[in-house]
């Protein structure tokens, strides 16, 4: 891949973006995104996360600040940027009678120094599906096509929009497993997403918006340790919160019972575990139902949400939300 030396390949800098009647979607954010690496970025619903993307696409100009993509304005060096990039939507919008060969050749015929197709088709694992007709294609089949068609100018730097929507649990690994093979061979990827899994699985750095303005960023790690860690157990029969160690000489923050379950919060979690458990030891008690756990993206996430819009989806193992 042509490289312009630039380690930053993404630069936002007190970016603005302000729609007609004077609404502030994006108030002042800034940050980077380095060559060859997974940047995800999350939003409560009406964060101004789309309206970002947006502009590092070149398809919308900025109310304040500056964007770079690759060295250049998107928008206004649009013919600099465009053949060195490749663009994921929510939804493709391709002519249903086409067929996946057909729908890949056409696009083929607008990106400047394309892949074969039939590459592109096979590796999202679509080359048995190149004689059918793009409205047969399930929900998940589709979304691998957007994937193909974006990878189809082998990008330098890939935006990806809700890319594993639809997808079963088989093919948003697959996809997975496809992102983090670009970004090892040099792609730099932009993502957003509303499954958290996939942020922790995929993003070297990501960011989280609320409000039009950047709430946190960094690594999925360094944003998790801004929310304590977890220990819940049932207290052993005849005993009582009280009998416990002094709560504070374990290292917890706080802590709360619903019955006999105890729930204790932590930022020390090895020091906490260890002392409740020689506790038990010499006590010679069972903590039953014993679970310990560091912090969850999840927990991070709905911290910074607070009461305003994230909302959890009812009966999902992967948690979902509006952005």
């Amino acid at each position: 891949m042509e490289s312009n030396g630039h380690e930053h390949v993404i630069e936002v800098t007190d970016l603005r973006r302000v729609y007609g009647g004077g609404f502030e979607a994006v108030r002042g954010i800034s940050f980077s995104v380095r060559r060859a690496e997974i940047f995800a970025l999350l939003g409560t619903n009406g964060a101004g996360k789309t309206s970002t993307v947006e502009v590092l696409e070149g398809l919308a100009q900025p109310a304040g600040g500056s964007v770079r993509v690759l060295g250049h304005d998107p928008y206004t060096d649009r013919a600099a940027v465009r053949p060195r990039t490749g663009v994921m939507l929510q939804e493709g919008g391709f002519p249903s009678e086409l067929t996946v060969a057909e729908t890949a050749r056409m696009w083929a015929g607008c990106v400047s120094g394309a892949r074969p197709p039939a590459e592109v088709l096979a590796l999202v694992g679509l080359e048995s599906k190149a004689g059918t007709r793009v409205k047969q294609l399930s929900g998940g089949q589709r979304r691998r096509l957007d994937l193909a068609l974006a990878l189809l100018g082998d990008p330098e730097v890939l935006f990806l929009d809700e890319p594993s929507t639809g997808l079963d649990a088989e093919g948003r690994r697959a996809t997975w497993e496809l992102v983090s093979a670009l970004r090892d061979r040099g792609t730099t990827v932009l993502l957003t997403t509303h499954y958290l899994e996939e942020a922790e699985h995929l993003a070297d750095r990501l960011a989280i918006m609320h409000e039009g303005r950047i709430a946190t960023t960094g690594t999925p790690a360094e944003v998790t340790a801004s929310e304590p860690s977890r220990i819940s157990f049932e207290l052993p029969d005849g005993y009582f919160v009280g009998d416990l160690p002094p709560l504070d000489e374990l290292g917890v923050s706080g802590h709360e019972t619903d019955g006999r379950i105890v729930r204790l919060r932590t930022r020390e979690l090895q020091r906490t575990a260890t002392g409740l458990l020689m506790w038990a030891a010499r006590a010679r008690v069972e903590l039953r139902r014993l679970d310990m756990r560091s912090a969850s993206l999840e927990e991070a996430f709905l911290g910074i949400a607070g009461n305003a819009s994230a909302e959890r989806s009812p009966g999902l193992t992967t948690k979902e939300y509006a952005a």
